[in-house]
């Protein structure tokens, strides 16, 4: 039976190349995405890549919560129908945002990089654990060391700087995979955080050059702090992609889970407030509250 894996935000960046690295090492691979023209460009790549095994796009709003749903059913109905496990789920989708915005009352950033992975996973466990041994990869980003560890809303206190709500998010995700790893060890479901260090792609191009996305004091540091960016999301997005890639194949890493893979695709220490249980338990209480498995 043949390995499937379904890849969020794969049609472009850092997404689209982990795709192309699942399909190079034998999976079926879906990409997931809003646009249907790069979503066709997508496929077409992949199936330059692995002919044997035709890629498959999923359009979907993945800042909608109601889409995530619709798109999670559709997946396991899928797979149920076929007859096919699920083998690999990366969650890829990420976003920053310069202004402050809302999706569905709730601020954009905690739901792209969190509430919407989450819920999609969450979704998804009966048939991946149904499929086990199967794997869950979360990207993640070294900007969860600028985050606001307060989780007793879903916006924090103080003023609004995108590239600290984004590591905010990121924080929670992390947390949120660490506590999933405990939750579903034996079950052969492994899941893994991974790190791409950077890269340029649709969301670092122009965001990072807005100083407004730092806080105040981070902002009398600018020329620095720009100089920081521009290096770091100067590279491939082929090479941000590795520790996604090692993370859903690697062999060494079959029985094991809870573990992060930093850029250069190797386990790393992860952030110690991630492992908070005071921090792990408020995020799941924003969790459950403002992403319900189900529609109200």
């Amino acid at each position: 039976m043949r390995k499937t894996a379904v890849i969020t935000a794969g049609t472009a960046g850092i997404g689209l190349e982990t795709a192309l690295g699942l399909a190079a090492a034998g999976f079926a691979v879906t990409v997931v995405g809003r646009d249907a023209d790069r979503g066709a460009r997508a496929v077409a790549r992949i199936n330059a890549t692995s002919p044997d095994h035709p890629g498959r796009f999923l359009s979907a709003d993945l800042a909608s919560l109601d889409e995530v749903r619709t798109l999670a059913e559709r997946i396991s109905c899928d797979h149920a129908a076929s007859g096919e496990p699920l083998t690999v789920l990366v969650n890829n989708v990420g976003a920053m945002f310069a202004d402050r915005r809302d999706v569905g009352g709730v601020e954009a950033s905690f739901v792209v990089n969190h509430l919407s992975p989450y819920l999609l996973t969450e979704l998804l466990l009966p048939i991946l654990t149904a499929s086990a041994p199967s794997r869950i990869v979360n990207v993640t980003s070294g900007a969860v060391g600028v985050a606001k560890r307060v989780f007793d809303a879903v916006e924090p206190p103080g003023g609004y700087y995108g590239f600290h709500w984004y590591g905010r998010a990121k924080l929670a995700n992390l947390a949120y995979t660490l506590d999933l790893a405990a939750r579903l060890k034996g079950t052969g479901v492994s899941v893994f955080a991974a790190d791409p260090g950077g890269a340029a792609t649709d969301m670092t191009n122009g965001t990072l050059t807005d100083p407004k996305i730092v806080s105040p004091a981070l902002r009398l540091l600018w020329p620095l702090v720009r100089r920081t960016f521009e290096r770091s999301t100067s590279g491939p997005a082929s090479v941000a992609a590795r520790p996604s890639v090692v993370a859903a194949t690697d062999n060494a890493l079959a029985s094991q889970t809870g573990i992060v893979l930093g850029a250069r695709a190797r386990p790393v220490t992860p952030f110690r407030a991630a492992t908070d249980p005071r921090l792990v338990a408020a995020v799941r209480r924003l969790s459950e509250r403002y992403a319900p498995l189900s529609a109200a």
